[in-house]
Parts: C-alpha cells; sequence; structure tokens
C-alpha cells in the first residue's frame, strides 16, 4: 500500500514566533486525534530545529522548502542538504515551479540537489507540472516526462523509493482555479506510467503522488477519491492549523 500524504508547504510565510504557534498547535491537534495518512509540514528554514524539537514525528513529518545544489563551502547565504538533515528535518521539497521561475533552478541544478538531498538521508518532494500556456497547447504530458527524465529518473530504483512526487499544476496555484479531479486524475496516472516504464510496476505502485494546485477542504475528498492521487501538496490553506486539518480529514 503506497503511502497517503498531505504535506503543507508554508512558502516565505510565518516568522519564527507564529511559526512555532502553528507547528504546536498542529502538532497537539494530530497527536490528540491521530490523521488517517502522513502528515509532513515544509517551513522556512529557520523555524526548522525549534520546531524540530517539539514535533512528534511520528504523526506530522518535518520538511525544508529547499536546500543547496553544492556539499558545503564558499556559498554564502546557502543552506545544505546536510544542514537540513542536522535539524531534525525527514523532507525536502525540490523543483517547486516557484524555484523554477524565480530562481532559474535548471533541471541539472535540481538533479544536484536531489542526489545531495537523498545522500543525506532525506525524503524529497519533488514537484513537476505545466504552465498556463504548456496545457493550452496539450503539452502538460512531455513537460511532466521531461522533468522527471531531468532530475529523477538517473536514480537507481532504490533511490527513487525516497522520492515522492508532487504534480502542480502552476496555472492552478494560488490563482483559485483547480484542475478537476478528472484532470488531476488523468495527468497523474500518466505520471505514475513514467515511473513505471522507467522503474517498473511494482516501483510506480509503490510510488507517492500529491496533488498540488489550489487543493482545500472543500474540493479535496473528490481530488483525493482518485485512485492515483496519493494526497496534496497544499500551500496558502496550510498556513491555519483549521484549513490543513480540513484537508487531512478528507482521508477519513
Amino acid at each position: 500500500m503506497r503511502k497517503k500524504i498531505v504535506a503543507g508547504n508554508w512558502k516565505m510565510n510565518m516568522n519564527l514566533q507564529d511559526g512555532i504557534a502553528l507547528a504546536k498547535e498542529l502538532n497537539e491537534t494530530l497527536t490528540a486525534e491521530k490523521p488517517n495518512c502522513g502528515v509532513v509540514i515544509c517551513t522556512p528554514f529557520i523555524h526548522l530545529a525549534s520546531i524540530a524539537q517539539f514535533l512528534n514525528q511520528d504523526v506530522i513529518g518535518l520538511g525544508a522548502e529547499n536546500c543547496a545544489d553544492k556539499e558545503k563551502g564558499a556559498y554564502t547565504g546557502e543552506v545544505s542538504a546536510e544542514m537540513v538533515k542536522s535539524t531534525g528535518a525527514q523532507y525536502v521539497i525540490l523543483g517547486h515551479s516557484e524555484r523554477r521561475e524565480y530562481y532559474n533552478e535548471t533541471p541539472e541544478i535540481l538533479k544536484e540537489k536531489v542526489l545531495l538531498a537523498l545522500k543525506n538521508g532525506l525524503k524529497v518532494i519533488f514537484c513537476i507540472g505545466e504552465s498556463l500556456a504548456e496545457r493550452e497547447a496539450e503539452k502538460q504530458n512531455e513537460v511532466c516526462k521531461a522533468e522527471l527524465e531531468g532530475s529523477v529518473f538517473n536514480l537507481s530504483a532504490e533511490e527513487f523509493k525516497n522520492i515522492v512526487i508532487a504534480y502542480e499544476p502552476i496555472w492552478a496555484i494560488g490563482t483559485g482555479k483547480t484542475a478537476t479531479a478528472e484532470q488531476a486524475e488523468e495527468i497523474h496516472a500518466f505520471i505514475r506510467s513514467c515511473v513505471a516504464e522507467k522503474y517498473g510496476n511494482e516501483v510506480a505502485e509503490e510510488t507517492s503522488i500529491l496533488y498540488g494546485g489550489s487543493c482545500k477542504a472543500s474540493n479535496a475528498p473528490e481530488l483525493f477519491a482518485k485512485p492515483d492521487i496519493d494526497g496534496g501538496l497544499i500551500g496558502g490553506a496550510s498556513l491555519k492549523a483549521a484549513d490543513f486539518k480540513g484537508i487531512i480529514d478528507a482521508w477519513k
């Protein structure tokens, strides 16, 4: 049975005090009422070490939103995979469309980041997805396949078991537009077929593929009911405990 996961991506939100308060609230809520799925919160770097001290990671996994593509050295302002791991985090998000677009992260850079994350024992939530222009040109399949080939299909089948894929239709992030459950299922099934083609059916069946495009408590049950959608990568709705729990409860 592949893992069902709801992961929160806080992005550049929450100062340290507010972030700790939110994590404590989630920790208490979900420890009291155990979720029916894996839960992860991915926070800005400055929160990780503080939150790791009290987070019950049997209930909520902790992740970073990024890491460097270099091991260590004279890279002022960068945070390495080893540093992320040393805080107590278990996960890292890589390849998010905002990193690709605003910070020019190429498939080659992401390939290096993935290798360093895995080398340091982190699980990777790897994001892929097409823009509105690409969707309108019906190129979503080739875009997603190329992003997998460019950064993660170099891994061995054993290494690939530490990859969670997050499909994010860029045209549906923070826009209020959501892919219909049918559109989302169609591309999730295609992504799984790409994994099967590369690593075989067994690995493909074990790979969690999350939907990341304006997922909220109101549409989560319909999305999560689809056979190839294994959860969500949640942006804005992960910043309030009640909203985030509403999505987690879609697995009940």
